[in-house]
């Protein structure tokens, strides 16, 4: 990987990188940094630990002007403990660049400090939405003068519920000005974000080595009558965060997840039978790590999009090679392994011929796991709790996140996806957190206002 010298940086940083003791380039750095050197936007699927902090925040400083007293540089991220690491970075890099300001903003804590803070206008600002949007509603957070705007872990910030408030920081930022956008996964969503943010951006997709997206697969010849309790084996042995388990009929999605809750796991059915509230309660449930096992049917699955799934069980084998290869495609995403598991009757015997077929490989065959006893099944690590408003409300999730990790005193970390619907708003709270957030939101106040609290499921 190339060194940072041979890029067009100036002295003052390049200080500031051999300081630090950055010499070779990441994969992310060397291959955004040209291009945000030279001013363009840059689109880069990126994760924690892969070196993009330092990659925006040097754009960021290569293209301030210290001299002029004006907000500069705009990075947008999703939580506090973020915008104080990225404030840390920038200002470790913009050590020998005399008087830079960089100013962190967000909420959980007292405006007052923050609109003093502002008073003298700093060079760059790295905040949270919520406490942005309410700092330019007050006319404190003048954007003018922006010529470059990050939005870091734009996937993680859209996950909370933040699309209108990005779309009004947006909206007062200059039409002319480079956009700079980092996501773990480039989802449609994140996709569409950037086409309307962004004027002919650079993608970059750093390469991941191939043994790390390979989706292990295994087979298991099991009688009909067993597949129950192959299910259970599997689950029991890998204990996965999240898993779907595919079945061909909307009957057999019922009856083993019926089967499964009756064994103990936190379990949902997703079949196309389902009210549309319905499925979106399950769909958000199982997005925000509240459920464990979704039991689905090929059709009720479609638009099922879970970044970061790593087990998918087929209860039945597919009917044919495409069904199976998109259910198994839905493991092993963004860098992760992914576990793809097949109970087969000998009755399925021809539809597994063809998917051999397809793969161009003989299937690897396994025996059936027999769980460690004691190993009982487990529960899911998030809890959802539903507020009765939502959008149609004005309620947003920085007023939630203020009223959680502000009056109710829960750390930022235990504050899960935030999904805001026009009546309706659900919240994923760590599991051992869950009982004090809803006893203190049901006793407390969001944005002033009592709303109605519950939780969903267990």
């Amino acid at each position: 990987m190339g060194e940072f010298t041979t890029l067009t940086l100036n002295e003052a940083l390049l200080r500031g990188l051999r300081e630090v003791g950055y010499v070779a380039m990441t994969p992310v750095q060397a291959a955004s940094l040209p291009a945000i050197l030279q001013g363009r936007d840059v689109a880069a699927e990126a994760r924690t630990g892969s070196g993009k902090t330092a990659a925006f925040a040097l754009g960021l400083l290569a293209r301030l002007d210290p001299q002029r007293r004006a907000l500069q540089g705009l990075v947008l991220c999703p939580t506090r403990e973020l915008a104080d690491q990225i404030s840390r970075e920038i200002r470790r890099l913009a050590r020998f660049i005399p008087n830079v300001k960089v100013l962190p903003l967000y909420g959980g804590v007292a405006v007052r400090p923050q609109l003093a803070s502002l008073a003298h206008e700093p060079h760059i600002v790295v905040g949270t939405p919520g406490r942005l949007v309410e700092l330019i509603k007050k006319g404190a957070l003048p954007l003018r003068a922006v010529k470059v705007l990050v939005l870091d872990e734009a996937d993680r910030m859209l996950d909370m519920g933040f699309a209108d408030e990005l779309g009004h920081i947006l909206g007062a930022t200059p039409e002319i000005r480079q956009t700079l956008l980092f996501s773990a996964t480039i989802s449609p969503e994140i996709r569409d974000l950037g086409r309307r943010l962004q004027k002919d951006p650079i993608d970059v997709a750093v390469e991941t080595p191939a043994e790390e997206v390979t989706i292990e697969q295994a087979f298991f010849e099991v009688h009909e009558e067993q597949k129950l309790r192959g299910v259970e084996a599997l689950l029991l042995t890998h204990r996965p965060e999240a898993a779907v388990v595919f079945c061909n009929t909307r009957h057999e999605v019922r009856a083993v997840s019926a089967e499964l809750e009756t064994r103990g796991f936190s379990v949902l059915a997703l079949h196309g039978e389902l009210e549309q509230r319905e499925r979106d309660e399950m769909l958000v449930q199982f997005a925000n790590r509240s459920c464990t096992v979704l039991v689905a049917s090929d059709v009720a699955g479609r638009g099922l999009d879970i970044s970061d799934l790593p087990m998918v069980v087929n209860y039945d084998v597919a009917n044919d090679a495409d069904t199976h290869l998109h259910r198994i495609g839905r493991t092993g995403r963004a860098g992760r392994k992914g576990l793809a598991l097949t109970l087969a009757a000998p009755t399925e015997a021809r539809r597994l011929a063809l998917i051999s077929e397809r793969l161009g490989a003989p299937l690897d065959w396994r025996e059936l796991p027999r769980p460690t006893v004691g190993d009982g099944p487990f529960l899911a690590p998030f809890v959802t709790l539903v507020i009765d408003a939502g959008r149609q409300d004005k309620l947003r999730p920085g007023d939630l996140l203020g009223a959680l990790t502000g009056t109710a005193g829960l750390p930022a970390s235990a504050v899960g996806k935030i999904d805001l619907f026009p009546t309706r708003t659900y919240v994923a709270i760590a599991r051992d957190a869950a009982n004090d957030a809803f006893q203190r939101l049901r006793s407390g106040k969001i944005k002033g206002r009592t709303f109605r609290i519950r939780r969903l499921g267990g």
